[in-house]
């Protein structure tokens, strides 16, 4: 089932419970994935399963740093609502991995590409966002590949 329909069936129920925050979420993936299919680099007005994942993730970091700067303004009240959103668009998204799993695989990665040191951060990182693609932060992903290079 592709997302847009889930997102659509999720929205009808969502209605039907009469569950407002998780309709509000629910519509703001649907709006994004719509701009997304109506721009440039969609093909054929339809997203891959990539594209998918990436959208979703921009979402929930958008949302993320929303409720951090709320948080920083004493709104707890707008941080929870933010907070909320990214949890019901990371339903969405595939199961991330632990930090543990993440580091068990770079050293794999890390061995088939032959780095040694700093300097072939950019080779791991190029092999490992591939890999991990919407599985893991690459944030967290890249803070473990300095750790393991250095």
């Amino acid at each position: 089932m592709s997302l847009e329909t889930q997102i659509n069936s999720d929205i009808k129920s969502a209605m039907l419970q009469k569950d407002k925050a998780s309709l509000e979420a629910l519509r703001a993936i649907k709006s994004a994935v719509l701009l997304e299919k109506t721009s440039k680099t969609a093909t054929d007005g339809e997203l891959s399963e990539a594209a998918e994942i990436a959208l979703l993730q921009k979402l929930v970091k958008q949302r993320k740093e929303a409720a951090e700067i709320y948080k920083g303004q004493n709104r707890e009240d707008l941080y929870e609502a933010e907070m909320f959103q990214a949890g019901v668009i990371e339903k969405y998204l595939p199961k991330q991995l632990s930090r543990e799993e993440v580091e068990a695989e770079l050293k794999n990665i890390i061995a088939q590409v032959g780095a040694t040191t700093a300097k072939d951060m950019g080779k791991v990182m190029g092999a490992a966002t591939k890999h991990f693609a919407g599985r893991a932060d690459n944030k967290i992903v890249s803070e473990i590949v300095k750790s393991l290079l250095n």
